[in-house]
């Protein structure tokens, strides 16, 4: 019991909290970067893939073919490995920044570099099940108003596919905030990599200057309860946008319904 006890008051510790939730910052800031960055990239991917298929260009569509099955079907922990090694960093990252020093604040690029290509090849593929749920119609239509491939793309073709793939990609979201507990394995400053480092001094917290098992469970437990709070609030986000938009379906189905009994 004073075991228990003493791991509790682990947690409690207000330096302990701080230090807890600026990895919690730094895990939300990781994630929506990856996200954000892979959107971007996973948006030029998708397109290249779908719509580069004749003449020279088709060169690209295999390049990003290859990008996206390559990092799709190998382990992200690979990559934040091969990067750790191969990545180069920008000279403005020698300083420090956040409250990392310089060596953090390169290792947190790399890391992040690793998970913004692996996220955007599944992106990729999220993004072009969006543009292939938008109708052939919309690019004749297009093109019908004098609107070049370019334009067609901005203002019809992706506003109508990423309106449609917003519930999968809040699913991404979730996954991204998951995998960035892999960062972890490098020693980076995310909740994971925080948690591991105060498992390894709770002897100083505990008052048992001792590390006990009760620590453990204590110190994941409530990182795990931060996880399934973060990630929980974005499902019932995913549920809700899906139950609106099934809603509408239903609706605009009955009042189809119903015009066609009228006019007959």
């Amino acid at each position: 019991m004073e075991n228990i006890k003493g791991s509790i008051s682990i947690i409690t510790n207000s330096a302990v909290l701080i230090y807890l939730m600026k990895g919690v910052a730094f895990t939300l800031v990781i994630s929506v970067t990856a996200v954000l960055f892979g959107l971007v990239i996973g948006s030029v991917l998708a397109m290249l893939r779908n719509y580069c298929n004749k003449g020279p260009v088709r060169i690209l569509k295999w390049l990003a073919t290859a990008y996206i099955e390559i990092f799709r079907n190998t382990p992200l922990l690979l990559w934040i490995f091969v990067c750790m090694i191969f990545c180069p960093c920008p000279g403005f990252l020698e300083h420090k920044m956040f409250g990392l020093s310089s060596a953090e604040v390169k290792l947190l690029f790399k890391t992040v570099v690793a998970l913004v290509l692996f996220t955007s090849s599944v992106i990729a593929e999220i993004v072009r099940g969006g543009l292939n749920s938008v109708a052939h119609g919309q690019f004749e239509a297009g093109r019908s108003q004098g609107f070049g491939t370019v334009r067609i793309m901005w203002h019809i073709v992706l506003p109508q596919a990423y309106n449609n793939i917003i519930p999968t990609l809040l699913s991404q979201v979730i996954t991204t905030v998951k995998d960035s507990s892999y960062l972890a394995n490098v020693a980076t400053i995310e909740l994971m990599a925080r948690t591991k480092k105060l498992l390894s001094s709770a002897h100083r917290y505990n008052g048992l200057n001792t590390v006990n098992v009760s620590d453990v469970f204590v110190l994941f437990g409530f990182a795990c309860l931060i996880y399934f709070a973060i990630n929980f609030t974005l499902s019932c986000m995913v549920r809700s946008i899906k139950n609106k938009r099934l809603k509408k379906a239903r609706q605009a189905q009955l009042a189809q319904t119903l015009n066609a009994a009228n006019s007959t």
